[in-house]
């Protein structure tokens, strides 16, 4: 779990290490064609105008250094790429086998609405939406799982479901639907945070997400009615305790502290080893460029900005002095 300042790039982060883990799926390619492909990847999914506007802008000539390291590989994906290139990659070490399971992309936005022809129109024409799009609405759009399974994935959808007071269907034509009781609305009429809900009950529906190796959300609460941050957070635990890797990038520090209250209880994570115990990551911009805190615990992340804010803006409705004497409010 991420909690970012603004101007940090958190989603540029999130988007470099899924295009990593994507390109190392099966076939596993050789070191040169994995140069064309991670480059393409990069350029797709975070769509610079080049490759090189992706390095630090400053005088000269720079060039970015990325190092992927997966518990499941024998050795790290480590590239790197100059300031002036255009989809030009060195692929100076990579693992010898594939990832045994494919990532997983949230972005901030629900994308249940556009799912349906999305991916042929993506396919067939020049569309500048980020890569991640199609990858996703690809797997929105497989059939929903049967068999041993499914008892796993009801238990995952449930608190969903409860949430979004229905179920999530799909018609013959690729179009969704919240079932509610005996009536069914269109997804493009559901309030989006409701959509978000109704998107990740669709990826655990189809298997996705349970044969996906990570999942990485930018923003999950983006849009979310304060009250659905419970069950979404109990859900996005459970999710890890099923083996999935999850990382999520917020400004909420409710959400936070709800991970942070569901981690606290008693033998809620008993399996993971210790090099996957769960981390809090803190990013703040410094003068040469942006300082990480992390640890077990949220406080590890150093000072929160959105805390600060909030405390701050109380202090101005309820006219707390210096002295701590409170005025009433203030108009």
């Amino acid at each position: 779990m991420c909690w970012w300042e603004s101007g940090c790039r958190k989603t540029h982060l999130l988007k470099l290490a899924y295009a990593m883990a994507a390109c190392l799926q099966e076939p596993l390619p050789t070191r040169t064609a994995m140069q064309g492909l991670l480059a393409d990847k990069l350029v797709g999914v975070l769509r610079p105008e080049a490759l090189g506007r992706l390095v630090r802008r400053r005088a000269g000539r720079e060039r970015a250094e990325l190092e992927a390291v997966f518990a499941q590989a024998d050795e790290p994906l480590r590239v790197r790429f100059a300031s002036n290139s255009r989809r030009e990659v060195v692929v100076e070490a990579m693992p010898e086998v594939p990832l045994a399971k494919r990532p997983c992309y949230l972005p901030t936005r629900e994308l249940l609405t556009i799912a349906p022809g999305f991916v042929a129109l993506y396919e067939s024409r020049l569309l500048e939406f980020e890569e991640t799009w199609r990858d996703t609405c690809l797997l929105l759009q497989s059939p929903a799982l049967r068999g041993p399974r499914q008892r796993q994935i009801q238990l995952l959808l449930k608190p969903l479901e409860e949430a979004m007071g229905g179920q999530v269907e799909a018609d013959q034509n690729g179009r969704f639907y919240l079932r509610q009781g005996g009536s069914r609305l269109e997804m493009p009429l559901v309030a989006e945070g409701l959509s978000k809900l109704a998107m990740l009950a669709r990826l655990i529906a189809t298997g996705a997400l349970l044969d996906s190796g990570m999942l990485f959300w930018d923003e999950p609460e983006a849009n979310l009615n304060p009250r659905l941050v419970r069950p979404l957070a109990q859900t996005i635990l459970e999710l890890s305790r099923q083996g999935l890797q999850v990382f999520i990038a917020t400004h909420s520090l409710f959400l936070l502290r709800e991970l942070e209250l569901l981690l606290a209880q008693p033998g809620v994570m008993p399996n993971h080893p210790a090099d996957q115990t769960p981390s809090f990551f803190g990013l703040h911009p410094g003068e040469e460029g942006v300082n990480v805190r992390s640890g077990p615990e949220l406080a590890a992340i150093g000072s929160i900005a959105a805390l600060e804010e909030e405390l701050d803006q109380e202090d101005r409705a309820y006219g707390i002095g210096t002295d701590g004497t409170e005025a009433g409010w203030q108009a």
